[in-house]
Protein backbone atom coordinates (compact mmCIF):
# COMPACT_ATOMS: atom_id res chain seq x y z
CA UNK A 1 0.00 0.00 0.00
CA UNK A 2 1.27 3.15 -0.79
CA UNK A 3 0.21 6.51 0.57
CA UNK A 4 1.82 9.49 -0.72
CA UNK A 5 0.80 13.50 -0.85
CA UNK A 6 0.88 14.63 -4.60
CA UNK A 7 1.71 19.02 -4.86
CA UNK A 8 2.04 21.25 -7.53
CA UNK A 9 4.08 24.32 -7.30
CA UNK A 10 5.44 27.27 -9.88
CA UNK A 11 9.15 26.97 -11.29
CA UNK A 12 9.86 29.87 -10.15
CA UNK A 13 9.74 29.08 -6.49
CA UNK A 14 11.86 25.66 -7.14
CA UNK A 15 15.03 27.51 -5.81
CA UNK A 16 12.98 28.76 -2.63
CA UNK A 17 12.06 25.09 -2.04
CA UNK A 18 15.24 23.97 -2.23
CA UNK A 19 16.72 26.43 0.25
CA UNK A 20 14.57 25.36 2.73
CA UNK A 21 16.28 23.65 6.10
CA UNK A 22 14.96 20.83 5.92
CA UNK A 23 16.43 19.74 2.33
CA UNK A 24 20.07 20.87 3.33
CA UNK A 25 21.20 17.28 3.14
CA UNK A 26 22.57 16.53 -0.54
CA UNK A 27 19.51 14.90 -2.68
CA UNK A 28 19.60 11.84 -4.20
CA UNK A 29 19.14 12.64 -8.01
CA UNK A 30 17.88 10.03 -9.99
CA UNK A 31 16.39 10.33 -14.03
CA UNK A 32 13.40 8.34 -14.68
CA UNK A 33 12.01 7.34 -17.78
CA UNK A 34 8.70 5.79 -18.02
CA UNK A 35 6.25 3.76 -20.46
CA UNK A 36 2.75 3.61 -19.69
CA UNK A 37 0.87 0.04 -20.86
CA UNK A 38 -2.62 0.08 -22.12
CA UNK A 39 -4.97 -1.70 -24.92
CA UNK A 40 -6.67 -0.16 -27.41
CA UNK A 41 -9.92 -0.56 -25.28
CA UNK A 42 -8.65 1.60 -22.18
CA UNK A 43 -9.18 -1.72 -20.36
CA UNK A 44 -6.93 -0.52 -17.71
CA UNK A 45 -8.15 2.97 -17.49
CA UNK A 46 -11.55 1.27 -17.09
CA UNK A 47 -10.43 -0.61 -13.98
CA UNK A 48 -8.52 2.63 -12.94
CA UNK A 49 -5.24 0.91 -13.18
CA UNK A 50 -1.87 1.70 -14.26
CA UNK A 51 0.88 -0.67 -15.76
CA UNK A 52 4.59 1.48 -16.48
CA UNK A 53 7.88 0.26 -16.90
CA UNK A 54 10.58 2.03 -15.51
CA UNK A 55 14.33 2.67 -16.55
CA UNK A 56 16.03 3.98 -13.08
CA UNK A 57 19.63 4.34 -13.48
CA UNK A 58 20.43 0.84 -15.57
CA UNK A 59 17.71 -1.00 -13.88
CA UNK A 60 14.31 -1.58 -15.49
CA UNK A 61 11.07 -2.06 -12.97
CA UNK A 62 7.62 -3.33 -14.01
CA UNK A 63 4.93 -1.38 -11.47
CA UNK A 64 1.22 -2.17 -11.69
CA UNK A 65 -0.59 1.08 -9.18
CA UNK A 66 -4.43 0.16 -8.39
CA UNK A 67 -6.62 3.02 -8.49
CA UNK A 68 -7.27 3.80 -5.00
CA UNK A 69 -8.40 6.51 -3.42
CA UNK A 70 -7.20 10.16 -3.71
CA UNK A 71 -8.68 13.01 -1.84
CA UNK A 72 -7.16 16.75 -1.55
CA UNK A 73 -3.86 15.62 -3.21
CA UNK A 74 -3.43 12.57 -1.02
CA UNK A 75 -3.68 9.45 -2.42
CA UNK A 76 -3.94 5.62 -1.15
CA UNK A 77 -3.48 2.61 -3.71
CA UNK A 78 -1.81 -0.43 -3.89
CA UNK A 79 1.54 -0.92 -5.71
CA UNK A 80 3.31 -3.42 -6.96
CA UNK A 81 7.28 -2.83 -8.19
CA UNK A 82 9.95 -5.53 -9.08
CA UNK A 83 12.89 -5.53 -11.62
CA UNK A 84 12.22 -6.61 -15.17
CA UNK A 85 13.14 -7.20 -18.75
CA UNK A 86 12.20 -4.26 -21.17
CA UNK A 87 8.31 -5.63 -22.96
CA UNK A 88 8.47 -8.88 -21.01
CA UNK A 89 5.22 -7.47 -18.37
CA UNK A 90 5.18 -10.71 -17.02
CA UNK A 91 2.83 -9.97 -14.34
CA UNK A 92 2.57 -13.19 -13.00
CA UNK A 93 5.69 -12.75 -11.20
CA UNK A 94 5.06 -9.69 -9.89
CA UNK A 95 1.60 -9.53 -8.60
CA UNK A 96 1.06 -11.37 -5.64
CA UNK A 97 -3.36 -11.08 -5.72
CA UNK A 98 -4.40 -14.28 -7.74
CA UNK A 99 -6.65 -12.96 -9.72
CA UNK A 100 -5.37 -9.62 -10.85
CA UNK A 101 -2.33 -11.31 -11.92
CA UNK A 102 -4.68 -13.61 -13.99
CA UNK A 103 -6.43 -10.51 -15.53
CA UNK A 104 -3.72 -8.81 -16.82
CA UNK A 105 -1.47 -11.65 -18.03
CA UNK A 106 -5.00 -12.39 -19.85
CA UNK A 107 -4.61 -8.28 -21.40
CA UNK A 108 -0.95 -8.79 -21.92
CA UNK A 109 -1.48 -9.53 -25.36
CA UNK A 110 -3.00 -6.20 -26.34
CA UNK A 111 -0.79 -3.82 -24.19
CA UNK A 112 0.44 -1.17 -26.05
CA UNK A 113 3.19 1.96 -25.10
CA UNK A 114 0.25 5.04 -24.90
CA UNK A 115 2.95 7.56 -23.54
CA UNK A 116 6.04 8.57 -21.46
CA UNK A 117 6.99 10.71 -18.74
CA UNK A 118 10.60 11.64 -18.35
CA UNK A 119 11.94 13.35 -15.50
CA UNK A 120 14.76 14.29 -12.97
CA UNK A 121 13.61 13.02 -9.23
CA UNK A 122 15.45 14.88 -6.66
CA UNK A 123 14.78 12.77 -3.52
CA UNK A 124 15.67 13.20 0.63
CA UNK A 125 14.20 11.15 3.31
CA UNK A 126 13.01 13.04 6.55
CA UNK A 127 11.58 12.94 9.52
CA UNK A 128 8.64 14.71 10.85
CA UNK A 129 6.35 14.36 13.49
CA UNK A 130 7.33 10.96 14.31
CA UNK A 131 7.40 10.17 10.64
CA UNK A 132 9.75 8.62 7.82
CA UNK A 133 8.69 10.68 4.64
CA UNK A 134 10.67 10.34 1.08
CA UNK A 135 10.21 13.94 -0.14
CA UNK A 136 10.26 13.87 -4.06
CA UNK A 137 10.83 16.59 -6.55
CA UNK A 138 10.19 15.38 -9.99
CA UNK A 139 11.01 17.97 -12.87
CA UNK A 140 10.80 16.70 -16.45
CA UNK A 141 7.98 16.12 -18.95
CA UNK A 142 5.09 13.98 -20.04
CA UNK A 143 5.18 13.43 -24.06
CA UNK A 144 3.33 10.78 -26.43
CA UNK A 145 6.24 9.22 -28.61
CA UNK A 146 5.56 10.11 -32.31
CA UNK A 147 3.63 13.03 -32.02
CA UNK A 148 4.23 17.09 -31.24
CA UNK A 149 2.05 16.48 -27.94
CA UNK A 150 3.95 17.17 -24.14
CA UNK A 151 3.33 19.16 -21.25
CA UNK A 152 5.67 19.75 -17.95
CA UNK A 153 6.00 17.52 -15.00
CA UNK A 154 6.67 19.91 -11.74
CA UNK A 155 5.75 17.85 -8.59
CA UNK A 156 6.54 17.56 -5.18
CA UNK A 157 5.60 14.07 -4.27
CA UNK A 158 5.64 13.17 0.26
CA UNK A 159 5.42 9.65 0.69
CA UNK A 160 4.40 8.11 3.72
CA UNK A 161 7.27 5.46 5.03
CA UNK A 162 6.62 4.58 8.25
CA UNK A 163 4.71 6.82 11.02
CA UNK A 164 1.22 8.48 11.47
CA UNK A 165 -0.42 9.81 8.05
CA UNK A 166 -1.47 13.71 9.87
CA UNK A 167 2.76 14.13 9.60
CA UNK A 168 2.30 14.20 5.50
CA UNK A 169 -0.05 17.39 5.74
CA UNK A 170 2.07 18.73 8.53
CA UNK A 171 4.78 18.41 6.32
CA UNK A 172 3.84 20.39 3.38
CA UNK A 173 2.67 23.15 5.46
CA UNK A 174 6.24 23.50 6.90
CA UNK A 175 8.32 22.82 3.50
CA UNK A 176 5.57 26.02 2.31
CA UNK A 177 7.56 28.36 4.80
CA UNK A 178 10.54 28.81 3.39
CA UNK A 179 13.60 31.26 4.20
CA UNK A 180 12.88 33.36 0.80
CA UNK A 181 9.01 33.38 1.89
CA UNK A 182 5.99 31.55 1.33
CA UNK A 183 5.55 28.94 -2.00
CA UNK A 184 2.55 27.87 -3.14
CA UNK A 185 2.21 23.92 -2.80
CA UNK A 186 -1.13 23.23 -4.18
CA UNK A 187 -2.59 19.37 -3.45
CA UNK A 188 -3.05 17.54 -6.75
CA UNK A 189 -5.14 14.45 -7.12
CA UNK A 190 -4.21 14.07 -10.69
CA UNK A 191 -1.48 11.61 -11.71
CA UNK A 192 1.17 11.21 -13.71
CA UNK A 193 -0.64 8.02 -15.49
CA UNK A 194 -4.35 10.29 -15.59
CA UNK A 195 -2.39 13.24 -16.94
CA UNK A 196 -0.83 11.07 -20.08
CA UNK A 197 -3.37 9.17 -20.29
CA UNK A 198 -5.34 12.76 -20.84
CA UNK A 199 -2.32 14.10 -23.86
CA UNK A 200 -2.98 11.03 -25.05
CA UNK A 201 -6.22 11.32 -25.83
CA UNK A 202 -5.73 13.78 -28.07
CA UNK A 203 -4.25 12.00 -30.55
Amino acid sequence: METELKLTLRQQDVPALLAHPLLAAPAQVQRLLNTYFDTPALDLKQRRMAVRERLAGTQWLLTVKTAGKSENGLSRRQEWEGPTTPGALQFDALVDDAALATDLMALRPNLKALFCTDFERQRWVVTHEGAQIEVALDQGRIHVPGTALQEPLLELELELLSGPESALMALANVLRQTPQGTVALTPSDASKAQRGMALWAQT
